[in-house]
């Protein structure tokens, strides 16, 4: 009865997915709510699960030679006033510190949405020579935008990321850095995440504030919306002219510094529970999971059960499996639920007749039972756990493929961001009225990317009927 009872408490997702995704970050212990709006407090699980991306990340970022650092918090409004098109992007979502103490400040004070201006105001300081490039940058910290509708993970007042910010001599290297963070960001997603993307640039409307052009990857959820999930931006020149950035080049002439910046952010779990998440709560890829596999005792009060449970354990965790043996007198029944709204990736049931055999159950959050051998149970162990990644990853992106439709005309993308949503691909002819066209017709339907996979659907913009060469996904967001 304990494990029905706590799965009814899930509100299905077919039946209201806002209210799924609030169950479950509740439920699985994910987040509370804090005294300030749009704030939330990350409890252990969640802030576990961002800790195993943000290794990844980590380590990936350090093997392409970024260094980490760290930049204030506090920005002056003289600095982020520098660059027009930058701080006209985040003025609508800047907080500001008016008072120190019970003294007002002569100048306010903004609380970080971003440090593009801070980089820059270091990097004046610290190049002078070609010599000095590039500095390959990266900062894991928290920031701040004042966010009118808020949704913990999805959008939030504070959240965690990382942003690189790299400066470079040439408008070569900053692009091919630029492109390469992207790769990265997809590897992390696919790779890790189990969650496909759509790579591509942003279009001049939905660029970055201040960039010369905008990359991202693209994901699809559970209920057909698309979730940003990691940007790339290359800034050209312009911020380096904006800060007065020079050095002097191997010619020795004077010339500006080319700038990239990027950022993933705690966003990704968010991700995660709505791509891979059911109706019994959330569903981990192993490779994030801050335990993979959970040992549950059956009959634990029997002589030798938890002795062996606590060997398997042992054995488990020697072989760098993140295993949780449960010594709870909890049932098995509660138990086994607690872990599936968890998403555990792997249950293992060890009871005295398993141990007089020599084996074990293992059951698998994405379904399926099986009995192994206790004799090399680790390797085992690991191979399910591969399983699991892989068949998250083949999950999401068939939901990906049958939330993906073609259109060639507004009326076919009408009709199908009125019935079934997903993404939808289209010519389009590059202008941005057409952008707003659909936006308007849709009731917010938006361009997602340009994908770097191309198709040639037809020859005019569906929206406009003008000729047209690109092609493009449109899609509703969070």
């Amino acid at each position: 009865m304990a494990e029905k009872k706590l799965v009814e408490q899930i509100t299905p997702m077919d039946t209201d997915f806002a209210a799924w995704y609030t169950d479950v970050v509740k439920k699985a212990e994910l987040i509370d709510y804090s005294s300030v709006k749009g704030c939330v407090i990350l409890r252990p699980y969640a802030y576990s699960i961002w800790e195993n991306i943000q290794s990844i990340a980590d380590r990936l970022f350090k093997e392409t030679g970024h260094e980490n650092v760290y930049l204030p918090l506090l920005i002056p409004e003289s600095l982020l006033q520098k660059e027009k098109d930058h701080v006209k992007g985040f003025a609508p979502e800047v907080a500001w510190v008016t008072h120190g103490g019970s003294e007002k400040l002569q100048e306010r004070l903004c609380v970080r949405p971003t440090s593009e201006t801070l980089f820059c105001e270091h990097y004046a300081h610290i190049i002078q020579s070609w010599r000095d490039l590039p500095k390959l940058y990266n900062q894991w910290c928290s920031v701040m935008r004042w966010e009118k509708t808020t949704r913990p993970f999805l959008r939030g007042r504070e959240f965690l990321w990382q942003e690189g910010h790299t400066i470079h001599a040439t408008a070569e290297e900053a692009m091919e850095e630029t492109l390469r963070m992207l790769d990265i960001y997809s590897d992390i997603a696919e790779n890790y995440l189990a969650m496909p993307v759509i790579k591509g640039q942003k279009t001049e409307s939905e660029k970055f504030a201040g960039a010369v052009a905008t990359y991202g990857i693209e994901c699809m959820m559970h209920d057909g919306k698309a979730l940003q999930s990691g940007t790339t931006h290359y800034f050209g020149d312009g911020f380096a002219k904006a800060f007065e950035i020079q050095f002097t080049d191997r010619d020795n002439t004077l010339k500006h510094p080319f700038q990239t910046s990027w950022g993933i952010t705690t966003r990704l779990i968010g991700g995660i529970i709505m791509t891979h998440g059911d109706d019994s709560g959330l569903v981990l890829p192993p490779r994030v999971a801050p335990v993979q596999v959970a040992v549950v005792p059956i009959a634990q009060h029997k002589p030798g059960v938890s002795e062996k449970a606590a060997e398997v354990t042992a054995a488990l965790k020697a072989a760098g499996v993140r295993a949780r043996l449960d010594l709870s007198d909890q049932s098995p029944g509660w138990k086994f639920a607690e872990y599936e709204m968890k998403g555990v990736p792997l249950r293992l049931e060890l009871g005295p007749r398993d141990i007089e055999g020599g084996k074990c159950v293992l059951a698998a959050r994405t379904g399926g039972k099986e009995e192994v051998s206790l004799d090399g149970i680790a390797a085992r162990v690991s191979e399910k756990l591969e399983d699991i990644q892989k068949e998250l990853f083949e999950r999401a992106s068939a939901n990906l493929k049958s939330k993906t439709s073609t259109a060639r005309t507004l009326d076919e993308m009408i009709n199908i961001a009125a019935s079934r949503g997903g993404f939808i691909k289209t010519m389009w002819c590059g202008s941005e009225e057409c952008e707003e066209k659909v936006k308007e017709v849709t009731g917010g339907m938006k361009s997602r990317c340009i994908p770097f996979e191309q198709e040639k659907i037809g020859e005019t913009c569906a929206v406009c009927g003008k000729s047209a060469n690109t092609m493009l996904y449109w899609g509703f967001q969070y």
